[in-house]
């Protein structure tokens, strides 16, 4: 049985063939036509397997809690949820930031890491309230119980747990691109689409990405409220922990890589994108690999302030940054106002139209 050999594009990256009227090799997706020597030499490039990935860590973060941290700290656990936080000694907790429920104390440390690192608290109760109003100003669908005082007054400040992974990578990234270019005459309107490959590679640096270490914290969440500056970050202390409550981690570093692989990637990815100038009308990656060294991890605690409600039998979760004041948060939406709103646009829409019917009715037009 006779291989089949296939011959790449070098602009869109599709399969060429041999076009005997030509004599030439011959694209049918952007029509590009190649002499068949000019092709010695590119086709050993394009058919080249990509490099993979070489994504490994060194995981070493954290140390064990001292018998004297130990007496200083307290494991609260929500009956309800599951959810498990530690505070201060002198920490008081009577209702779960997740759920709202009643938690309970617990002395249970074993199992888990200290933090290495802890962002203080710079904004305090009275901000979070204000980025809260700021937050649902203006929402005319927003439910009533959103705009009382009283659920203002649930915001909670939580550390919650991050892993920060740091590394040094060689990224090598191609993409495919394109130039569009449209005129016209007398007769007819024209688009031109050029198509080409364009590779980058080389070296960039990643400090401190962050992965959510709490499953009771919703990453999307976690992630809209950054980025945090990891510059103000100290060394951690249970004196940071005063006043606030702080979730244990139940998600590993280890569970943690293949997300902050992804995002190390994407933003290579992104990175180099934006180093491709000439002026091409779309740019998108099409094979990427990234190689890691000098990776690690670290364990760290970072300020959030935390609201939670109950609407129609659903928790909605807003989060402030503690550090900048981002504030984020999907709203709920009152059914009974959304039809009154209705109602009301539906009858704006057919007064206008009814007034542009008249208005050139008048003029004679209709």
């Amino acid at each position: 049985m006779a291989n089949l050999l296939e011959y790449k594009c070098p602009n869109c990256g599709g399969s060429i063939v041999f076009d005997s009227a030509s004599q030439s090799m011959k694209c049918p997706y952007c029509d590009s036509t190649f002499a068949v020597a000019d092709l010695e030499g590119k086709d050993d490039v394009l058919n080249t397997q990509a490099p993979q990935d070489d994504l490994n860590w060194d995981n070493s973060a954290g140390d064990e809690w001292s018998a004297a941290e130990k007496e200083e700290m307290r494991i609260y656990v929500c009956q309800s949820c599951g959810g498990t936080i530690m505070g201060e000694a002198t920490t008081a907790a009577s209702s779960c930031p997740y759920c709202g429920n009643p938690i309970v104390m617990t002395n249970q440390f074993a199992g888990y890491l200290k933090p290495d690192y802890v962002i203080p608290f710079k904004l305090d109760k009275k901000a979070a309230i204000e980025g809260l109003k700021t937050h649902i100003s203006g929402k005319k669908l927003l439910p009533k119980i959103f705009k009382d005082e009283n659920h203002i007054n649930e915001i909670k400040g939580m550390y919650v747990p991050f892993w920060l992974f740091t590394a040094d990578a060689y990224a090598d990234v191609s993409f495919k691109a394109t130039k569009v270019r449209t005129w016209s005459d007398s007769r007819y309107n024209y688009t031109e689409t050029s198509h080409y490959q364009v590779r980058r590679a080389g070296d960039i640096s990643f400090d401190h990405v962050p992965v959510d270490g709490s499953s009771k914290m919703p990453d999307d969440l976690m992630q809209s409220i950054e980025p945090f500056d990891f510059s103000e970050a100290v060394d951690f202390q249970t004196a940071y922990l005063s006043g606030y409550l702080a979730d244990k981690y139940d998600v590993t570093k280890d569970d943690c890589v293949e997300i902050a692989n992804n995002r190390i990637k994407h933003t290579a990815e992104q990175a180099f994108a934006s180093t491709v100038g000439g002026g091409y009308t779309s740019i998108i990656p099409t094979n990427s690999a990234v190689q890691l060294s000098n990776g690690y991890s670290k364990y760290a605690l970072y300020p959030v302030w935390l609201l939670n409600t109950t609407w129609n039998g659903n928790t909605y979760t807003f989060a402030m940054n503690g550090q900048t004041g981002k504030f984020v948060g999907d709203l709920p939406v009152d059914n009974k106002a959304a039809w009154r709103w209705r109602i009301i646009i539906t009858i704006l829409v057919g007064l206008g139209v009814y007034g542009i019917i008249f208005l050139l009715r008048a003029m004679g037009i209709l």
